[in-house]
């Protein structure tokens, strides 16, 4: 296989003068062409490789001067299949990267729809002439592959994708738009409307799932899959097999049933319902568009995509959107209040007190990712052998998933160990407890580790909601005692709440915010105060819905209420948390601030049962019922939230708004389309009318004038 070098003519064209004033700050990503020879004889292949010219941390994204580069070289690919000098055209991207759609940080430079709808039509251009090239066309989906990134392999007649692909999605309804360069036609054409919705609304609903490489060619978005290490050397070979006519290209037909098709589309939308309350018009018009997309033209699927794409890039929700966006690429790196990073003490060994799920599960995530001894402590031999063998199993599983090797198994299993004597701890620099959420607890295990490690040892505690000053408060050095605040599954779940005591130092402080940045973590400053951030909102949230439902209201009409604020209804989240953790938080919380967080009688009876979800038969009916509307609900429990945020700025329990938000994103997947919860507070006006003014700045997470 040869490759030629690249014409002149076949480069990047630069971007006009107007592409620059339209969009200045874009990073343009180039299409640099090379011409290979394909084996067996099938001719030439003119491969594209989209390539920003920077490494995998910063993606290969579709601006205006990059679609117009982009259309300018189809073009000339156009005329030199035309003439007979290549036989086919195929398109990869840079090492880790194919492309992850459209550049979304030039949204605020749109300020007309007119301008949106010229977007929408640049995209569709470009890739209606990727179609209409008079060669075979392949798209060789190398790494990560989004949004706009997935509809130009999908404007392609073949696609490969690399087994190691870490992430293919379509996440546009997550923030707010549409798939809006095809993706709502050519998908459910290429694999059907029901995988089509899974990629399309079901992923981009549950926290914004991403498909991995073999789970994108399972479901057929690509004809064949490669591992990484040959992957286009393979990709060529392949093409050049289906060039010749070596290789035929066989998929299963769409079944394009009206009643099927509708049917599918519809029990999709009552999903939508639940998810968005319909206050989220996104997934609706993915749907409207899906829905046509079984008998429309493509020229009249594209059009009515571009309208879709002029209303929504105009709206609230994608404003919204890119805002927690921003919050999670930018904000959650440099977090606000964080003491100097030179402070921070190095950390060479870890320890762990408790080895129940939650300890077991810190003690793998601080093995994997800071690479040092951990030691695991607890009552009784039989506890530390249980986490110990959790952990075990856990990497185990790793190694069977291909996700490490053997020899990173062995590693890691070496790493931790258990013992119920505390002493093994007294070289470490870091120790973390885990134990049952009762103060006196927590106070004892401090007070007999103090006596065993060093003076500068930080001694961190993973409470949901105590006080760290009174933790700390019998401690010989209170300054080294932080609140080092997880959530559950500790491996999935971003965020990590960092809380200071009264006394902490700058130095343990420091100490905690470098171990969270080693962890990987979206680490948040937060002051001392009952149940923190997040588990301060969920509990005035659930405390609200429960005052409604106790009162009469049913819950079916309670959750309607609630449906699009929340990411799950609420009697599924308290599944999730588990009734004894949500009775704990509310009673806290209520001995610290009084009636405005309610305690329900019903949650009571619930753990009184030792129940481990909501049970409708231990609902404790209310002797003069007060029945809700949804309307009702959803503003009483804003008005709720709204007061309780404000109250917590007041006090300073998180830095900023923009914190808040952050926290709910990363820490209980508060949807990016509200942006969190301060935008949705502003949009519905419930910020001004409860305190007067709104949470964020003008031009914030707000809509274009």
């Amino acid at each position: 296989m040869t490759q030629t070098a690249v014409t002149p003519t076949a480069m990047t064209q630069p971007p006009t003068e107007t592409d620059q004033r339209a969009f200045p700050d874009e990073v343009v990503t180039k299409s640099l062409v090379r011409d290979i020879t394909l084996p067996l004889g099938a001719g030439t292949l003119a491969l594209i490789t989209l390539d920003n010219g920077f490494d995998h941390t910063k993606p290969n994204t579709f601006g205006p001067a990059t679609i117009a580069a982009l259309a300018g070289v189809v073009r000339d690919l156009a005329v030199r299949a035309a003439a007979g000098q290549i036989q086919a055209v195929g398109i990869t991207g840079k090492p880790f990267i194919f492309a992850v759609g459209a550049d979304l940080s030039g949204v605020p430079y749109v300020r007309e729809r007119e301008q949106a709808i010229q977007i929408a039509q640049a995209g569709h251009a470009v890739f209606s002439d990727i179609m209409d090239l008079p060669v075979p066309t392949f798209a060789f989906i190398n790494g990560a592959a989004m949004g706009g990134g997935v509809e130009i392999a999908l404007a392609c007649d073949y696609r490969t994708i690399s087994a190691g692909v870490p992430a293919l999605a379509l996440p546009e309804c997550f923030l707010g738009l549409v798939p809006g360069w095809g993706g709502c036609f050519l998908l459910p054409n290429l694999i059907g409307v029901q995988k089509a919705v899974q990629v399309i609304i079901e992923n981009p609903l549950n926290m914004n799932r991403m498909l991995k490489g073999p789970q994108a060619a399972r479901l057929g978005i690509a004809d064949v899959m490669f591992e990484p290490a040959d992957f286009l050397e393979e990709s060529l070979a392949w093409a050049a097999a289906v060039v010749s006519g070596a290789t035929s290209v066989e998929r299963a037909p769409v079944d394009k049933d009206e009643a099927a098709w509708n049917m599918t589309l519809d029990m999709a939308k009552a999903l939508v319902d639940v998810k968005t309350g319909g206050r989220a018009p996104a997934p609706y018009r993915a749907l409207d568009l899906m829905r046509g997309a079984r008998t429309a033209s493509r020229e009249a699927a594209f059009a009515a995509e571009d309208e879709a794409l002029g209303d929504l890039i105009m709206g609230a929700e994608l404003r919204a959107g890119l805002y927690a966006f921003d919050l999670v690429q930018k904000r959650a790196k440099r977090p606000a209040g964080a003491p100097d990073k030179a402070l921070a003490r190095p950390v060479t060994k870890v320890g762990i007190i408790g080895a129940g799920l939650m300890a077991s599960q810190l003690a793998l995530l601080f093995a994997q990712r800071l690479e040092v001894p951990v030691v695991m402590t607890d009552l009784d031999q039989d506890r530390v052998d249980a986490g110990i063998a959790y952990v075990r199993g856990q990497i185990a599983d790793l190694q069977t998933k291909g996700r490490i090797s053997p020899d990173g198994a062995n590693k890691l299993t070496a790493l931790v160990t258990g013992s119920t004597d505390k002493s093994g701890m007294a070289d470490a620099q870091f120790v973390i407890e885990a134990v049952f959420e009762e103060l006196s607890i927590k106070k004892q295990v401090f007070a007999e580790v103090e006596a065993i490690v060093t003076p500068e040892c930080v001694l961190a505690s993973n409470t949901s909601s105590l006080s760290l000053t009174e933790m700390a408060a019998d401690l010989q050095h209170p300054e080294r005692v932080v609140g080092f605040h997880f959530f559950n599954p500790v491996a999935v779940m971003p965020l990590l709440e960092i809380i200071p005591g009264d006394q902490t130092d700058a130095a343990a402080l420091a100490t905690a915010f470098a171990v969270g940045r080693n962890l990987r973590k979206t680490t948040i400053l937060v002051k001392d105060s009952a149940s923190f951030i997040v588990n301060r909102i969920l509990g005035r949230f659930m405390g609200e819905y429960s005052r409604i439902v106790d009162a009469g209201t049913p819950t079916a009409v309670a959750d309607a209420g609630v449906a699009g604020l929340s990411p799950m209804p609420p009697y599924v989240l308290l599944g999730l948390v588990g009734p004894a953790i949500a009775l704990h938080n509310s009673q806290t919380l209520n001995r610290a601030f009084g009636d405005r967080f309610y305690v329900s009688p019903s949650l009571q009876a619930l753990v009184a049962a030792k129940k481990t979800a909501y049970d409708p038969a231990l609902q404790i009916p209310a002797a003069d019922p007060v029945v809700l509307s949804a309307e009702q609900v959803h503003d009483q429990v804003l008005t709720a939230i709204t007061q309780e945020v404000a109250a917590m700025l007041d006090e300073g329990v998180a830095q900023a708004p923009m914190d808040i938000d952050l926290a709910l994103i990363t820490g209980a997947g508060f949807q990016f389309w509200n942006g969190g919860i301060t935008p949705l507070l502003d949009r519905e006006g419930y910020s001004e009318r409860v305190t007067g003014a709104r949470f964020l700045p003008p031009g914030v997470a707000s809509v274009a004038p």
